[in-house]
């Protein structure tokens, strides 16, 4: 699989207000308020300007990455006040400490941190801001498209941690439907129909999840146990919302 990047990193809402003059910029938002601008290749030969602009009122990092199938290499350097302050940092041998490869030590620059300090594994700093969440250009392209309509960094990340919310209440009311595959129950889905007086759907496979946790939590059930759990179940549904057809 392969990994390609080249772009700007630095405050979300400073990149975008440094290139809002600029037709070609697009800005993603990355983890800890950063922001990454892609560099397209047609640029290189204004990269020293644009990039001694952009830091003008701020630090800001040039990346850059390919790889393909685990080999490639990155290199790194940070602008400051109009001026390159480090680098180009350069290796395509990743035998040293994570902190030193060129992306990490260059997002350190920029105060990006360690989110996680006490977590069992060791997450460097590409991953704490979210480098791996695209491969190429056109990923980061459609990561600022939908990040576009945003006021600034605050209104994105609620934005987002609403869209995540959603997902994960759609996700868990979708798992009340969802045999579990491997696991018994008591009763088939025409059985349990008829004894809740329910039509075939969604509401009988909630049903049946219901008998597949009991089976786990208890072990197997009789039929009698089974219907006894359904009643009780039904009546608690019909209480505070029907399962429904």
């Amino acid at each position: 699989m392969s990994y390609r990047l080249h772009a700007a990193v630095s405050d979300f809402d400073r990149l975008r207000s440094r290139t809002s003059g600029m037709p070609w910029a697009v800005v993603a938002p990355l983890a800890q308020r950063m922001g990454l601008l892609v560099l397209p290749d047609g640029l290189l030969a204004d990269l020293p300007h644009i990039l001694g602009d952009l830091s003008q009122d701020g630090p800001v990092a040039r990346l850059e990455a390919d790889f393909w199938g685990g080999d490639g290499h990155q290199t790194a350097s940070v602008w400051r006040a109009g001026v390159r302050e480090w680098g180009p940092v350069h290796t395509a041998d990743f035998d040293g400490p994570r902190d030193d490869w060129p992306i990490n030590a260059a997002l350190a620059r920029l105060g990006v941190v360690r989110a996680a300090p006490g977590a069992p594994e060791y997450r460097d700093l590409f991953v704490e801001v979210g480098l791996g969440r695209g491969r190429n250009e056109d990923d980061w392209r459609r990561a600022a498209l939908r990040a576009q309509d945003a006021a600034d960094y605050d209104e994105w990340y609620a934005g987002e941690l609403a869209e995540r919310e959603r997902e994960e209440r759609a996700a868990a009311e979708r798992a009340r439907y969802q045999r579990l595959p491997g696991v018994p129950v008591a009763l088939d889905g025409r059985e349990i129909s008829a004894l809740l007086g329910i039509p075939q759907g969604r509401a009988v496979g909630a049903a049946v999840r219901v008998l597949q946790q009991l089976h786990l939590d208890r072990g197997p059930l009789s039929r009698a146990e089974a219907e006894a759990a359904l009643r009780a179940w039904a009546a608690s549904e019909g209480s505070s919302g029907s399962p429904g057809p």
